[in-house]
Protein backbone atom coordinates (compact mmCIF):
# COMPACT_ATOMS: atom_id res chain seq x y z
CA UNK A 1 0.00 0.00 0.00
CA UNK A 2 1.47 3.76 -1.10
CA UNK A 3 0.63 6.74 0.84
CA UNK A 4 -1.46 7.93 -1.82
CA UNK A 5 -3.66 4.92 -1.31
CA UNK A 6 -4.34 5.46 2.71
CA UNK A 7 -5.05 9.14 2.05
CA UNK A 8 -7.50 8.34 -1.06
CA UNK A 9 -9.13 5.76 1.38
CA UNK A 10 -8.95 8.16 4.13
CA UNK A 11 -10.59 10.82 2.15
CA UNK A 12 -13.68 8.54 1.14
CA UNK A 13 -14.15 7.72 5.26
CA UNK A 14 -14.72 11.57 5.80
CA UNK A 15 -17.01 11.94 2.61
CA UNK A 16 -19.13 9.75 4.37
CA UNK A 17 -18.96 10.76 7.98
CA UNK A 18 -19.00 14.41 6.39
CA UNK A 19 -16.32 15.83 8.49
CA UNK A 20 -12.82 15.27 8.95
CA UNK A 21 -11.74 12.76 11.44
CA UNK A 22 -9.16 10.04 12.70
CA UNK A 23 -9.81 6.60 11.73
CA UNK A 24 -7.13 4.94 14.25
CA UNK A 25 -9.01 6.51 16.63
CA UNK A 26 -10.95 4.40 18.69
CA UNK A 27 -13.23 6.75 20.51
CA UNK A 28 -13.66 8.96 17.23
CA UNK A 29 -14.77 6.20 15.12
CA UNK A 30 -17.11 4.95 17.52
CA UNK A 31 -18.42 8.51 17.93
CA UNK A 32 -18.77 8.83 14.08
CA UNK A 33 -20.67 5.80 13.24
CA UNK A 34 -22.53 6.54 16.66
CA UNK A 35 -23.77 9.94 16.09
CA UNK A 36 -23.90 9.64 11.85
CA UNK A 37 -25.21 6.32 10.62
CA UNK A 38 -26.79 5.55 14.16
CA UNK A 39 -24.46 2.34 14.36
CA UNK A 40 -23.44 0.76 17.71
CA UNK A 41 -20.70 -1.41 17.98
CA UNK A 42 -20.88 -4.75 19.75
CA UNK A 43 -18.51 -5.09 22.74
CA UNK A 44 -15.39 -6.71 21.62
CA UNK A 45 -11.89 -6.82 23.29
CA UNK A 46 -10.91 -4.43 19.97
CA UNK A 47 -12.32 -1.65 18.18
CA UNK A 48 -10.95 -3.83 15.18
CA UNK A 49 -12.93 -6.80 16.44
CA UNK A 50 -15.81 -4.56 17.16
CA UNK A 51 -15.57 -2.97 13.78
CA UNK A 52 -15.45 -6.77 12.20
CA UNK A 53 -18.63 -8.20 14.01
CA UNK A 54 -20.83 -5.60 13.53
CA UNK A 55 -24.04 -6.17 11.98
CA UNK A 56 -23.80 -2.78 9.69
CA UNK A 57 -22.51 -3.83 5.79
CA UNK A 58 -22.21 0.14 5.01
CA UNK A 59 -19.50 0.61 2.99
CA UNK A 60 -17.31 2.91 6.00
CA UNK A 61 -17.50 -0.02 8.02
CA UNK A 62 -15.19 -2.02 5.52
CA UNK A 63 -13.12 1.40 4.05
CA UNK A 64 -11.82 1.81 8.24
CA UNK A 65 -11.22 -1.47 8.73
CA UNK A 66 -8.81 -1.15 5.45
CA UNK A 67 -7.64 1.90 6.75
CA UNK A 68 -6.31 0.79 9.96
CA UNK A 69 -4.68 -2.11 8.38
CA UNK A 70 -2.57 -0.13 6.58
CA UNK A 71 0.46 0.48 8.40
Amino acid sequence: MTAGEKSFIHERICIFAGKTFDPNSDTEVADVLRSKFNIHLPQRRSMDDSLSSTTSDHEIISLILKYRSMK
